[in-house]
């Protein structure tokens, strides 16, 4: 199974909302199974299909960045129901390179979505694997880091992309 490229912002996919999932069909297994491929190798501990090009509701998560294959998540369609505190904390983002951001993060969260067999998945995350879920389904709905950004940090990384130094 391929690597799949990371796109890098401002690419316009990582602008816009993804679309929801509704047949999984072994089109979206094999995009899993190749975004976890493309985290393990870049080395991340989470990945949303926008990032590799693909406008579709799915993500991958591992905080253990694959060193314990139990920790892998894949979620369709994921959804944030409830968010308890506020922790603020330094994050950086695969398709944001060199750069990192103090994002302010719900500390708890409740998700919901579904698993590659259908079934209905839901999970409390706390912590770094709530910072994860967040920050994965903003790229979802068409967010990244950049976003919680000072307007001259935000230029300062669009004009080194521009120039080609990232």
């Amino acid at each position: 199974m391929p690597k799949k490229e990371i796109l890098l912002y401002p690419d316009k996919v990582l602008k816009s909302r993804a679309q929801e999932i509704d047949n999984i069909d072994l089109d979206i297994i094999s995009l899993a199974e190749d975004m976890k491929r493309t985290m393990h190798s870049a080395p991340g501990v989470g990945l949303a299909a926008p990032q590799v090009g693909e406008s579709k509701r799915l993500i991958v998560v591992d905080q253990s960045a694959g060193r314990d294959e139990s920790q892998l998540i894949i979620l369709i369609n994921p959804v944030i129901i409830e968010k308890e505190g506020v922790e603020t904390d330094t994050e950086m983002c695969l398709s944001v390179p060199e750069t990192s951001v103090d994002v302010d993060r719900a500390g708890r969260i409740l998700v919901t979505g579904t698993d590659l067999g259908g079934k209905e998945v839901r999970m409390e995350a706390q912590g770094y694997l709530a910072r994860i879920f967040q920050h994965e389904i903003d790229h979802l709905d068409g967010k990244v880091i950049l976003d919680y950004a000072s307007n001259l940090k935000r230029s300062i990384y669009l004009k080194k992309r521009k120039k080609g130094t990232l």
